[in-house]
């Protein structure tokens, strides 16, 4: 039999707020934070604007030595930190001493290209003929692992200790495979999560692809626009989110405070076939997905209260509502609340999975369903299968008992989690 498993920690480094007191607020007021990047219109880009975390100097001294922090040039890694180690914190956990290894516990910590200004920076330093100066701080700033490796060695974790990389639905996946090790009895508890570096050289390649938003240099905070008509591209974003898995039993015996259960999840890929391609969804395979996981958590569509959608801000997003809402049968006013933090951060790439799964968990503590921005002109493919009150420009105080999450990413795969308001 599957041990259950509770969230017992939360951490996030996020554009609208640093930390769960200061992100809880912005999900309440619609705090948007995303802003004008000087640095990309200096570089011409098309678009100029970007969620990115503001992180003062200070604040990083409680998480990295001095030593640590010079030449620190891989922000993923910054948010990461701080993301896993105040969710550790949270959980009422401790850091192991030199001597002593947490055999317990364990780390999956996603990311996608992790240190690129190190690595340009390393590389401009040097030539062809002199490639043995990209300097020693170099690997571990730029190899994938370099975030698990961190917090592994900060916490002092001897479960597994890994990164996973599945492009958007990195934090998601992330979610599920720290769950499936502690229910399955290998751990009893997972740090799971994801971070994405932030600036020029991430986002760089989406505005060559032209498949971010131009048309709100000027108003920042009008610029990620889910679900609606005059949707024209996402806002690129950074940042961490973090959860601290537990098994129920561990978590009882520690008399830890529990902000959720898991119910699991279902992933999967729809192979780039039939309406899927390397950046499109394949419609069949998101709602079998969506299925799976209902099936693999026993939970019946109409119980689902409220979906955080992926809802990037492009043309995508009719589609995924549709899928929902044939994956689960429901439509108009019997269709779940549905939302985008998007709205608020922008896409946080390999880490919004995670920052979005952190505001579902609180959504189910703090009984609410936070509301989406820019959301005024709801697109009319939507609306006819959507009832509007479905979608909430403001944030709603409403109990709600179960709660999916969902990530698409590029690539054509596909993640769904179920998590549920815990009771004994």
């Amino acid at each position: 039999m599957k041990k259950r498993v509770v969230i017992t920690g939360l951490g996030v480094c996020a554009p609208n707020g640093v930390g769960i007191p200061a992100f809880t607020e912005a999900l309440k007021n619609g705090t948007s934070g995303i802003r004008f990047q000087q640095q990309l219109a200096d570089l011409n880009f098309g678009c100029q604007i970007a969620g990115e975390p503001e992180i003062p100097d200070d604040l990083l001294a409680e998480y990295f030595t001095p030593l640590q922090l010079k030449d620190l040039d891989a922000t993923g890694i910054i948010y990461g930190m701080i993301a896993g180690v105040d969710a550790w914190k949270d959980a009422g956990l401790t850091v192991t001493d030199k001597d002593t290894v947490d055999y317990e516990s364990g780390i999956i910590f996603g990311t996608s290209l992790l240190g690129a200004e190190k690595f340009r920076k390393a590389i401009y330093l040097t030539d062809d003929k002199k490639v043995k100066r990209l300097g020693s701080t170099t690997v571990i700033q730029t190899m994938a692992s370099g975030i698990s490796a961190y917090l592994g060695g900060y916490l002092g974790c001897g479960n597994q200790v890994t990164t996973n990389s599945s492009a958007c639905t990195t934090g998601t996946e992330s979610i599920l495979m720290g769950y499936d090790r502690i229910a399955h009895g290998y751990a009893k508890r997972m740090l799971v999560g994801g971070c994405n570096d932030s600036g020029p050289y991430i986002w760089g390649g989406f505005d060559a692809m032209r498949v971010l938003n131009k048309k709100h240099n000027d108003h920042p905070e009008l610029g990620s626009r889910p679900m609606q008509s005059d949707a024209s591209g996402f806002i690129p974003g950074s940042g961490a989110g973090a959860l601290v898995l537990e098994s129920l039993e561990s978590a009882i015996a520690r008399k830890a405070t529990i902000y959720a259960e898991v119910l699991g999840g279902a992933v999967n890929s729809g192979g780039q076939r039939q309406s899927g391609s390397m950046t499109a969804p394949n419609s069949v395979a998101v709602q079998r997905c969506i299925k799976d996981a209902l099936e693999n958590t026993a939970v019946n569509p109409e119980e689902i209260d409220t979906i955080n959608g992926h809802l990037t801000a492009t043309g995508m997003c009719p589609t995924e509502i549709k899928n929902w809402s044939e994956a689960l049968g429901r439509s108009g006013t019997a269709f779940p609340y549905i939302n985008s933090l998007k709205s608020m951060t922008g896409h946080c790439l390999a880490a919004a999975g995670s920052i979005e799964t952190v505001a579902t968990i609180i959504e189910l503590h703090e009984g609410m369903v936070f509301g989406n921005r820019n959301c005024d002109d709801i697109h009319p493919d939507i609306t006819a299968i959507v009832a509007e009150n479905r979608i909430p420009n403001k944030t709603l105080k409403t109990p709600i008992k179960i709660a999916a999450k969902a990530s698409f990413g590029f690539g054509d795969v596909n993640c769904c989690m179920l998590f549920k308001k815990y009771t004994t």
